[in-house]
């Protein structure tokens, strides 16, 4: 059976809630599908985000990965098309660590590529009419962190992997000014998502 891993994260910088877990467990609550769904709540952390990843990665074998992270401010589900090995915070994560232009792995190359049909997915998810697009970048924070260490451990095999940020949940934003899409909404389109990054993969292997 195929396994799908997709994770999402803790809350963070004081937030009582972070959308994309949330978004996750709604995801597992309401799936249907043929692929045996796994996912796994992040610490917002450098080291141990990327730790917990290949740890994961290493004991369920997935198929595909997807990791979810919160963009604050972004209006629409983004895919990531770009994750670059550098690790910039603004803020200190939740241990502490507040990285200045630190390299993600001081071996690995400048950037990796998403493994996930990006532009497949943004279309999909709008043509179900929940706000979408691709993004060229994942930031510097946590969430490309996660991108690049998972895609450095899925290198050089058969996993697709790659990482989508979701806007913050109308609760979340409450009062901030910033743009939100309900839970349901969001999670209806990492579903999408799944989809059509497994039909993608079935057809990489001659499955469709």
């Amino acid at each position: 059976m195929t396994t799908v891993l997709l994770t999402g994260f803790e809350p963070f910088a004081g937030a009582a809630s972070n959308s994309s877990w949330d978004a996750v467990e709604r995801v597992a609550e309401t799936w249907s599908g043929d692929a045996e769904l796994v996912i796994e709540l992040l610490p917002v952390t450098f080291v141990g985000a990327s730790a917990s990843m290949r740890e994961l990665i290493e004991h369920h074998k997935p198929d595909l990965v997807i990791g979810v992270g919160l963009a604050d401010g972004r209006a629409a589900i983004t895919p990531e098309r770009v994750a670059m090995n550098l690790e910039d915070a603004r803020i200190p994560d939740n241990a502490g660590d507040q990285p200045d232009s630190r390299a993600n792995d001081a071996t690995g190359p400048a950037a990796y590529f998403s493994g996930l049909p990006v532009k497949a997915i943004a279309a999909r998810i709008r043509e179900a009419g929940i706000p979408s697009q691709v993004s060229d970048t994942a930031g510097t924070y946590v969430c490309n962190a996660l991108m690049y260490s998972t895609m450095r451990a899925v290198e050089g095999t058969d996993v697709m992997a790659g990482f989508i940020h979701v806007p913050c949940s109308p609760e979340l934003a409450a009062g901030s000014g910033n743009p939100s899409l309900e839970i349901d909404e969001i999670a209806r389109g990492l579903t999408i998502a799944i989809e059509v990054s497994l039909e993608a993969l079935l057809s990489q292997i001659g499955l469709d």
